[in-house]
């Protein structure tokens, strides 16, 4: 699988330096598609902290990818749902520490979720 990041420098806007504007992948075998990802725990609760729904909601997606044969190095798209616009900067912390150098084109939506403890959801893009 290759890719290629698409980042125009002319006619558009700057990305910063924690997300690119396009990912081309070729050559890529499977494509795997994950449903909205919470911070829940084995039992389905949230924990109160943003901080830690958001390790939760990690966690969960690489357990995800690991049954995939994946890890976070196969994710090319991530698109996070907050229930709150503060919670951009720890959200933010939280995708660059999980995919460490790694820069993938990236949304983040403040809508109202499901629950109201549920402060983070997370739908990943992965390929291989």
């Amino acid at each position: 699988m290759l890719e290629r990041t698409i980042n125009p420098d002319k006619g558009i806007y700057p990305a910063t330096p924690d997300y690119v504007h396009a990912l081309e992948v070729t050559g890529a075998g499977r494509l795997l598609f994950v449903s909205g990802t919470m911070g829940l725990d084995v039992i389905g609760r949230a924990p109160e902290s943003l901080q830690e729904q958001l390790d939760l909601v990690w966690a969960n997606l690489r357990r995800i990818l690991t049954e995939a044969d994946m890890t976070t190095d196969n994710i090319v798209r991530v698109t996070s749902y907050l229930s709150d616009p503060d919670h951009a900067e720890k959200n933010q912390a939280a995708r660059l520490e999980a995919l460490g150098a790694r820069r993938v084109p990236t949304t983040a939506i403040v809508v109202r979720t499901l629950t109201p403890e549920w402060m983070i959801e997370i739908e990943i893009v992965a390929a291989a």
